[in-house]
């Protein structure tokens, strides 16, 4: 069902497509979508002849001319408007319901021997957000990407395991939060184009384009301690005790 929405979903970016570059065919300057397929024609015939000299520059004259002329049209610019208005849509809808995360094991036979997979419960997404179950859940390192959304990771519901927990999270646009126990140690690497860091009692505001290291005092000695990467383009981290 997902992924059937997902073949709609870009059916209908390609139908959009196809109908503003029939309207810039139709209602604006016919000589930009016909140097357009030109400067495509000049990429195509330019990589078939690399990498001798003549093919590297015209595929490169073609894909500077496409760039170019792209941006010129008046429906790419209207496209490029719908679509920040879709993923504006998008994030609205995703602090409103955000996903929760449960694991799922499957148990799969390789001849005499099982393998038992284990599906990530943490998947990259771009927009929706995601935040752990509110109830007991079986821990398991995290690594992800997620884009214009939130995260919410309460450790709390969960038994970490003697030694180092990893989180590794690499954000666009949003909040990541970071719900810890007290008796858990913390050290927290995080860098940011823009943003802010709250942990604990300590704030950082106004981060630009910078790294913060923290580390709770017990860290090193510590049985139960969890190590947080956090890297985001514009948002806050916030690491909490719960």
């Amino acid at each position: 069902m997902l992924r059937q929405q997902k073949t709609d979903r870009v059916a209908w970016f390609a139908m959009i497509a196809i109908i503003l570059f029939l309207a810039e065919l139709l209602l604006f300057r016919h000589g930009d979508v016909f140097f357009l397929l030109f400067v495509i024609g000049c990429m195509y015939i330019g990589r078939k002849r690399m990498p001798k000299l003549s093919g590297v520059v015209l595929f490169w004259f073609g894909l500077i001319s496409f760039v170019i002329s792209l941006a010129s049209m008046a429906t790419f610019r209207i496209l490029l408007f719908f679509i920040l208005v879709y993923i504006i849509w998008q994030y609205m809808q995703s602090k409103k319901a955000p996903v929760q995360i449960q694991p799922v094991m499957v148990e799969r036979k390789h001849g005499e021997s099982s393998l038992l997979e284990r599906k990530p419960r943490w998947k990259n997404h771009f927009f929706n957000s995601q935040k752990t179950p509110e109830h007991v859940y079986e821990w398991e390192d995290i690594n992800i990407q997620n884009g214009i959304s939130d995260v919410v990771i309460d450790l709390s519901y969960t038994v970490l395991p003697k030694g180092e927990a990893v989180i590794v999270i690499r954000h666009l646009i949003g909040t990541v939060q970071i719900l810890v126990p007290y008796e858990v140690e913390v050290r927290l690497h995080h860098s940011a184009i823009y943003g802010s860091a709250i942990v604990f009692e300590r704030k950082e505001a106004n981060l630009w384009n910078e790294t913060v290291c923290f580390q709770t005092k017990g860290y090193e000695e510590a049985e139960q301690k969890v190590k947080i990467l956090t890297s985001m383009i514009i948002g806050t981290i916030e690491v909490k005790h719960v």
